[in-house]
């Protein structure tokens, strides 16, 4: 399976004791977009182009989560792994990717949490091929991947400067500025000079949204189907 998020989450399954539950796990979902069956996407899903290598570090659970925007990355960048976060345990295969001589680690956080010593500003062209780690789960859970992992705190840190507010509208987010993961993605792959992938990435991710909010009669789109080039 091309989607590592995907992956992780059929793995997840099968090893899971007891089913994850969470609001709207009633709901008849595509397993493969994990949107309503109604508003699936699956036929909107971009062919990989993105040459930056993204890693995901998914707080427990996140996998699962239909809100859950990493996903989406996952299909535009040609390289993607993700894992489960482990604390004092990390994964094998996470390791060796961060030790792979063909890749640049880069950790996306923001700068004010990192040590002056470890802040990057710009993705270097050293003949490698950048890594981008993203902490992905809540605020607070990517908090606390960021500090308590020993074994990241040797990495460079590349953060981000968002010009707008973010566009998420599917979890309240604990300040304005700040994006889903997927949003994030889009800066970080302008920062490569990718972007034409970025563009992708962001007219994918405003199909999500689009989609994922005409379940929720609460929430209303800015962007019309015409807009986004859609037929509905």
């Amino acid at each position: 399976m091309h989607n590592s998020v995907l992956a992780l989450r059929q793995r997840e399954l099968v090893h899971s004791t007891r089913p994850f539950l969470a609001r709207g796990g009633k709901v008849v979902r595509c397993d493969d977009c994990l949107l309503p069956t109604v508003n699936c996407i699956c036929e909107y899903v971009p062919e990989p182009q993105a040459n930056s290598a993204f890693v995901f570090l998914m707080y427990k659970g996140e996998c699962y989560k239909p809100t859950n925007t990493g996903r989406l990355i996952a299909d535009v960048a040609k390289v993607n792994h993700a894992f489960t976060w482990h604390r004092t345990e990390p994964s094998p295969e996470f390791l060796a990717l961060l030790n792979n001589p063909v890749y640049q680690p880069f950790i996306i956080f923001p700068h004010e949490y990192a040590e002056p010593e470890r802040r990057a500003h710009a993705v270097a062209d050293n003949g490698k091929v950048p890594l981008f780690i993203m902490l992905d789960g809540t605020w607070r859970e990517a908090r606390k991947m960021f500090r308590k992992s020993e074994y990241l705190k040797h990495l460079p840190v590349l953060g981000i400067k968002p010009q707008v507010n973010s566009e998420y509208k599917l979890r309240e987010a604990a300040h304005a500025h700040q994006l889903c993961t997927a949003e994030v993605g889009v800066e970080v792959l302008k920062l490569a000079g990718e972007a034409s992938a970025a563009q992708t990435l962001a007219h994918y991710f405003n199909v999500f949204r689009h989609f994922y909010v005409k379940g929720k009669p609460h929430l209303t789109d800015h962007l019309s189907a015409s807009e986004l080039g859609l037929s509905e």
